[in-house]
């Protein structure tokens, strides 16, 4: 009996390290491909160090691809991050048109991220989409949704935005029913109006909710790639293609696999820097709020 209770944690801890394992092999051996020159061309590959590194950042489609990744990553964070704090303010107050809009809430998430692209895809389309249909009698059907540079980019951001502006809200309305209703109390009780109790109480209370949504959505956003393929397939042009799509552009269908690898690994030390940022001023926020509670 003893020697199963000595056992017991380290049994307990075998799948979370296969789990790990599954992970950092694959990770540490394509991290291992990038000091190669592996293509279609070339079976045979030599070491090359950190040439494949150097060619992506002296390469201008890499940054081109960089800066499309941070328009869409802060403008798609930036827009859920605001519409989901919104309705889940207006869903906050425990009406019966509340609770009916906060179960249809969820329904976009119970959506794949490509197949709502391809929705939106045909809903778009200038000649016999439904958006411009619906738009004609205010003068603006025949708009080229996805066929501009700009249209493009904008038309992912909202589909974006369309798919996970329920998932911000959901955090952020489960944040503002977990708020004390003491300080909320004594502002009523001095005649504080509206503005000034959102903008004192519940705004500063309600940023650690908030900030992990956009944790997550800004992690998620620099990484996409299923909803531009789907809508865009990164045009027209190159004005659509995020570092996810040049990766694949790279090593699929380029076939130049050590450099499509090196892409993946710079996104992924982006991603995680961005993270650490983020993280860590998770942590100052927190401590900000609990101030505010006492």
């Amino acid at each position: 009996m003893g020697w199963r209770l000595t056992l017991r944690p380290y049994l307990l801890i075998v799948p979370a390290l296969l789990l790990t394992c599954g992970i950092l092999y694959p990770f540490g051996l394509g991290l291992y491909y990038t000091l190669f020159d592996f293509s279609a061309s070339k079976p045979q590959p030599d070491m090359v160090r950190f040439e494949n590194y150097s060619a992506v950042f002296t390469q201008e489609a890499f940054w081109n691809s960089a800066w499309v990744t941070v328009l869409y990553a802060v403008g798609a964070a930036l827009a859920e991050t605001v519409l989901g704090v919104a309705v889940a303010l207006l869903l906050h107050r425990s009406t019966m048109v509340g609770r009916v809009l906060e179960k249809i809430l969820i329904l976009p998430l119970m959506i794949a991220p490509v197949i709502a692209a391809i929705i939106w895809k045909l809903m778009l389309q200038p000649s016999v989409g439904v958006v411009n249909y619906l738009l004609r009698p205010f003068g603006l059907g025949g708009v080229q949704w996805t066929d501009t540079p700009t249209g493009a980019l904008l038309s992912s951001i909202a589909v974006d935005v369309w798919v996970y502006t329920p998932f911000v809200a959901i955090l952020a309305l489960a944040g503002l029913r977990s708020l004390p209703t003491s300080p909320f109390e004594a502002a009523a009780v001095d005649g504080a109006g509206w503005w000034y109790t959102f903008r004192r109480l519940t705004l500063p209370m309600l940023w650690p909710y908030v900030l992990v949504a956009v944790i997550f959505r800004f992690m998620d956003s620099l990484k996409v790639f299923d909803i531009i393929y789907a809508l865009t397939e990164g045009g027209p042009g190159d004005s659509t293609v995020v570092l996810q799509i040049r990766a694949y552009l790279e090593a699929i269908r380029f076939q130049r696999y050590s450099f499509g690898i090196s892409y993946t690994i710079v996104l992924w030390a982006v991603v995680y820097l961005a993270a650490m940022v983020l993280v860590k001023h998770l942590g100052k926020i927190q401590r900000k709020a609990a101030e505010v509670t006492r």
